[in-house]
């Protein structure tokens, strides 16, 4: 995978700062390339505050979404591979504690996921939208999952850091051009940097190549089939046919697709061979919610809608309908024609009724649809009780899965639409309750975060709605907000009107409020430093 241009400007305003520690350490041999495996001269605690500088732009971005079904989803999958690189020895102790080991989800249609520095990972609608299983999936995860572990970026930004700033510019410029059209890439390389920008693109394949190599051990370690990596690049090669047409093999950042797509089927063949998968309708229905939330336009949304009435529909297969059913249904929503997305949800519900995951998916669906319509109390009929939430996977646990969920129960999608339906029918105490062991565990969720400041407000609990707005803020490293919503806590706190406000509450108001001004002293340093 590739970055976008978005995150080469991100990379670009901050890596001056780490070049900037990076050289008070002794520089490597000039003519030496870091090897495989080595990080060069950026530490783990440098390529995480890299990361974070460019995951806090990524959260301002209005293409990042916190989807709560799609990033359950994702997250599971993700935690699960991240136990199979621990089982084989491929994530050290060190990255696991440091690095933050979180998706971000993006709107954009395109088929694209891209690895950030210090456990970072960006995922596209468009590439949730193309999968038919969690295999192919999991397959992209499993091999951004390697880009990070064997620290690409870090030793990426360790070369780069011994030429000019302008000359590191063009080495990503020139990258980035080349991965998406080998033309650009060679009249970047024709302008005068041809040697340099040819070194880094061929140390790109190098990274591109032990990605796929590791990430394939990864994959079938996590208990995925390794299927999944060559049904996946063969959706990337018809996604990319017009730029992967063989010009220009050297000056690209990737592997030719058809070269990957060979030595991942070498690889297959030298696995066992099961039984012919049976079809992954999770997946299927969660790749038309990406299409939908994607936003393609009022005239997409209105074919989609309308494909569950054309003629000979009901002769076509399940899988087919079922993922059809799922989109149709987000897409008469969008159209504000919630009767008839909740009929279809229903119609999708009983197609499902044979599939685990897939009914869970469709009464997630109904709840979601029913909140929209203004009918929470329907909704909690779609949803399980808290006491049925299924415990979250979280690295260093040892869980292959969460098998809670694998039975269609709970989760963060139901605890947060739960929440969401049992504030609006006056029960926010219940709400809160939930959410507050959710984000004891959890906290660095800014959508639970704002669900509990909800349902504090509702029941009139101020301070505590503030300290939780504050808490959201922080959670997406806008210290500046944090600081401006404790500050107001502190205010309320402290009016006649607070009617003794909860004084431990206040106390930790308190300490939050020192801890993001601190943070916020510090990015202001480093934005200093970068000028």
């Amino acid at each position: 995978m590739t970055l976008t241009a978005a995150t080469s400007g991100a990379l670009l305003c901050a890596a001056p700062a780490v070049q900037a520690q990076a050289a008070s350490r002794p520089a490597p041999a000039p003519s030496a390339l870091p090897s495989l495996g080595d990080a060069g001269q950026i530490t783990a605690l440098e390529e995480r505050k890299l990361g974070d500088e460019i995951a806090r732009e990524l959260y301002r971005d209005p293409d990042y979404m916190d989807d709560p079904i799609i990033g359950e989803y994702v997250d599971g999958l993700w935690r699960q591979l991240l136990a199979g690189a621990r089982a084989r020895g491929e994530l050290s102790p060190e990255l696991e504690e440091r690095f933050a080991w979180e998706v971000l989800l993006g709107r954009d249609r395109s088929i694209n996921a891209f690895a950030l520095p210090g456990g970072y990972f960006g995922l596209h609608a468009g590439l949730v939208g193309a999968v038919a299983s969690r295999d192919e999936l999991a397959s992209v995860l499993a091999h951004e999952i390697t880009h990070i572990t064997q620290r690409h970026i870090a030793r990426l930004l360790s070369q780069q850091s011994r030429q000019g700033p302008m000359m590191m510019a063009a080495l990503i410029l020139g990258a980035i051009a080349a991965s998406k059209n080998p033309q650009a890439g060679m009249a970047i390389a024709v302008g005068g940097q041809a040697a340099v920008i040819q070194q880094q693109l061929n140390f790109s394949r190098d990274m591109e190549r032990e990605a796929d190599r590791i990430g394939f051990g990864i994959l079938s370690q996590a208990g995925f089939a390794p299927s999944g990596f060559v049904s996946m690049f063969e959706k990337l090669q018809s996604a990319s046919r017009i730029n992967d047409n063989g010009d220009w093999p050297y000056l690209r950042s990737h592997p030719l697709t058809t070269q990957r797509i060979g030595d991942m089927q070498q690889r297959q063949q030298a696995q066992p061979r099961g039984p012919a998968p049976a079809p992954d309708y999770e997946a299927l229905l969660l790749a038309g919610r990406a299409r939908v939330l994607g936003r393609p336009g009022v005239d997409v949304l209105r074919a989609w809608a309308s494909e569950p009435t054309q003629a000979r529909f009901d002769s076509q297969p399940l899988p087919r309908r079922a993922g059809v059913l799922y989109a149709a249904a987000m897409a008469q929503a969008d159209l504000r024609d919630l009767p008839r997305a909740q009929a279809l949800a229903a119609q999708l519900a009983q197609a499902m009724a044979g599939d685990a995951r897939g009914l869970r998916q469709a009464r997630l669906l109904q709840a979601e649809l029913a909140l929209r319509a203004g009918e929470p109390a329907k909704a909690l009929e779609w949803l399980p009780a808290a006491g049925s939430a299924a415990r979250q996977v979280t690295p260093g646990s040892g869980d292959a899965a969460p098998s809670a969920l694998a039975q269609g129960q709970g989760g963060r999608a139901s605890l947060l639409m739960r929440a969401q339906a049992l504030t609006a029918t006056q029960r926010g105490a219940e709400a809160a309750s939930a959410l507050q062991t959710w984000v004891s565990d959890h906290p660095r969720d800014a959508g639970a975060w704002q669900a509990l400041a909800t349902a504090y407000d509702a029941q009139g609990q101020t301070l505590r709605a503030l300290r939780a707005q504050g808490e959201v803020a922080m959670a997406h490293m806008d210290y500046a907000g944090a600081v401006d919503r404790w500050r107001a806590a502190q205010d309320f706190s402290r009016k006649p009107a607070a009617g003794g406000a909860d004084l431990i509450e206040a106390s930790i108001v308190d300490s939050r409020l020192r801890l993001a001004q601190a943070a916020l002293r510090q990015q202001r340093e480093d934005e200093l430093k970068r000028r």
